[in-house]
């Protein structure tokens, strides 16, 4: 359960990144409280795609993965950030990417600082 909570809060933080970071990708809310809902929510959801979809779809794209040395990788990370992106809007969750290479930016922004996170947050192993 610690693991699954540090996660969540590295995807939020990783999500809050890039919103901060990014023009196109935006989280609002009528409050700080309801933004910070959401962004929970979103990370939740976020993690909840990366753990169900991802793994079919690179599997599906294994002979791309294989043949760009893994570089392939950031388009399926992009792809799932807005499949993310298309789940929120249908929620009713105040969180939008616009445009493919928007979410190919956020995607790599996400990655490297949630890897920067997990180095920092303790693993609960």
């Amino acid at each position: 359960m610690k693991n699954f909570v540090v996660k969540t809060i590295a995807n939020a933080g990783a999500l809050a990144v890039a919103v901060w970071l990014l023009d196109k990708i935006t989280l609002t809310g009528d409050s700080k409280g309801k933004e910070f809902a959401t962004l929970i929510i979103v990370a939740l959801l976020f993690g909840l795609v990366n753990f169900l979809v991802k793994p079919f779809v690179k599997l599906l794209s294994l002979p791309l993965l294989i043949l760009t040395l893994g570089l392939f990788t950031l388009v399926v990370n992009a792809l799932m950030l807005l499949l993310t992106s298309w789940l929120a809007d249908q929620l009713d969750l105040s969180f939008h990417v616009e445009g493919f290479w928007t979410a190919v930016l956020g995607a790599l922004i996400i990655s490297v600082v949630s890897w920067a996170l997990h180095v920092v947050l303790p693993d609960g192993d």
